[in-house]
This record gives structure tokens, sequence and C-alpha cells, in this order.
């Protein structure tokens, strides 16, 4: 293993721990809000279950994310300048707490240098990246969908109920929803980044795919964004859990649970998805049973921006900084 490669290693974790951080609101959010828990249980309790995520999951979104760029263009300067456009796009965003997609982040990085490599948009695997792209959209949509029904549903079985018992059901039910939440976001998030680290090592020959990844990888991805999401963010949370839409205990379990299922089914079918659109759309959803009014649209359309140019803005950084590595280390 070169020392190259050992730096690619370190730096992918580095990313890993800051995707950490940076989504710990998608899985703490709404069970912050609720004030079901406080900020440091709720961290607490989303890193344990992001952690547990290694025993539940299959290598998909990884393979996906390793082959996004096609095996000839990747070497270990496309790897190198894809890491460290996502973790400066990663870190801009967490400081002026949009929520944007650490996922889009990476994957966006990842094929614009490989994109500079090659010198032309082949070199990027459509029929890995292209499902990518739908789910910006399909994915928040999914996720509001479901949790509109769930909700619906929800309401029609207790609302002849006393209010304050229901209240107390919803907080303890909040609790596993969150936990299967930050299952899904554990299995999803942690995964992009034993993909990029597998793309490094075949491009390396130490393995021919990305089921052969070494024991150590795996558990290194899963414990490093457990820590990080120890760390929290809570910028981002304001924004996710009370600027979006006003949440109650009830809403935060439709909104997790839609959430969940959303990013269980995703990960089963081998799409990295944003677990950040996932969560908004889900919010949103619940929203809508409201009103539609009760949903801060504005402040819906600037994280819609966010997204849009994630991708984008991300890969064209990587190029930009592939292309200093070749200038300066050829």
């Amino acid at each position: 293993m070169t020392t190259f490669l050992i730096v690619i290693i370190i730096l992918a974790l580095i990313f890993d721990f800051i995707n950490g951080f940076h989504d710990a609101a998608n899985s703490i959010a709404t069970v912050v809000s609720t004030k079901v828990l406080s900020p440091l249980s709720a961290v607490i309790w989303a890193a344990m279950f992001n952690f547990i995520a290694y025993w539940m999951f299959e290598l998909k979104v990884a393979d996906t994310v390793a082959k996004t760029v096609k095996p000839e263009f990747i070497t270990l300067n496309v790897v190198f300048a894809g890491l460290i456009a996502a973790i400066i796009w990663n870190l801009l965003t967490w400081w002026w707490g949009i929520p944007s997609s650490s996922s889009h982040t990476l994957i966006g990085a990842f094929a614009g240098a490989g994109i500079a490599n090659a010198g032309q948009f082949h070199a990027v695997q459509l029929d890995k990246i292209m499902p990518v792209i739908y789910f910006i959209v399909l994915a928040p949509v999914i996720g509001m969908i479901m949790s509109y029904i769930i909700s619906v549903i929800t309401i029609t079985i207790v609302q002849r109920s006393n209010p304050s018992k229901v209240d107390r059901i919803f907080r303890r039910l909040q609790l596993l929803s969150s936990a299967a939440y930050s299952l899904g976001h554990g299995g999803n998030d942690a995964q992009k980044v034993m993909g990029i680290i597998a793309a490094a090592m075949v491009s390396t020959g130490l393995i021919a795919e990305t089921k052969e990844l070494p024991e150590w990888v795996p558990l290194a991805c899963y414990s490093v964004i457990a820590f990080g999401t120890l760390f929290g963010g809570w910028k981002i949370v304001k924004t996710m859990g009370q600027k979006v839409t006003k949440l109650t205990p009830f809403e935060g379990f439709s909104a997790e649970t839609a959430g969940a299922i959303t990013l269980f089914g995703t990960q089963h079918f081998k799409i990295p998805v944003s677990t950040t659109h996932t969560i908004t759309g889900c919010i949103i959803g619940v929203g809508v049973t409201k009103r539609v009014s009760a949903v801060r649209w504005g402040v819906t359309i600037e994280l819609i921006w966010a997204w849009v140019l994630t991708i984008p803005v991300s890969a064209l950084m990587a190029a930009l900084i592939y292309n200093l590595i070749q200038w300066f280390l050829p």
C-alpha cells in the first residue's frame, strides 16, 4: 500500500467524519425539535444506530459509487481531487447552515475529477450516475408521499383518542422511528465512502472489485460516521427541524418512518440517495397534512437551489483541483 493511497484513505475517513456531523441533522432534527430527546441524547442515539448499520447492510451502495467513473479513468489523483473538493463543499455548506447533500457532493466531485482526467464526459458510467440524478427529485417526492400517507392513516386511527395520551405514545414511538432512520443513514452514507476507498484500491490493483474490500474498511467507515454524528450539526438541525415546518412527536414519527422506508428501499436497489433530500421531503409531507401553507415554501425553495447546485459545483471544483494536481504532481 503506497503512501499516497494511505493519504487518500485518511482523507476519505475525514470526509466520512464530516458527513457524520454535517448530516447528523437528518437523523436527529425531528427528534430534537419535538423535544423527545435532548440534543446530546439524540446524537448519541443516532451515532449508535449509525454504527449498528455495519451488521445490517450488504455493500450495494458502495459498489455503485465505486463504479461512477469508468475503471480506465480512475487514478489516485482522480480520487484525491474528488475527496478534496467534496470536503471543501461539505464544510462550506455546513458553515452556511445549508442542508446540502454529502452524497451528491462526493459523487459529483468524483465524476468531475474523472471527466477532467479523461477530457470528456464519457468517463462517467451513465447507468450508475443517472439513477442518482433521478433520485435528486424522486427521493424527496417518495419521502413526501410516504410521510403524507403514514400521517393520514395514523390521524384516522388516533383522531378520537385523548391528545395527551397520543402525544405520550408517539414520543416513545419516535425513538424507534429515529433509530430506524439512523440505521438507513449509516447504511447509505458510510457506504459511499467505502465506494471511494474501493475505487482507489482497485486503481492500484490491491483488489479487483468492491466485494473484496478488507473487513477493516467497512468497520472503519461505520465507526467514523458514528463518531462524526456525535459532534452534530446544530445550524442544520434548526433549518431541518423547525424552519421547514413546526413538528409534533406524531409528525416526527411519520417523517422518520417514511424516511427510513425510503432509505431501506433505495439501499436494496443499490441507489445512493441523499438523506438530506429524503428527510426534507418527509417533513414537507407531514406539513402538508395540516395545510399547504404550514410548509415554509420560501425556505424549501432555498434548499432546492442548494440541491440542484451541489453536483455541478462539486464536479467543477474537483475538475479544477485535479488540473492543479496534474500541474504540480504529474
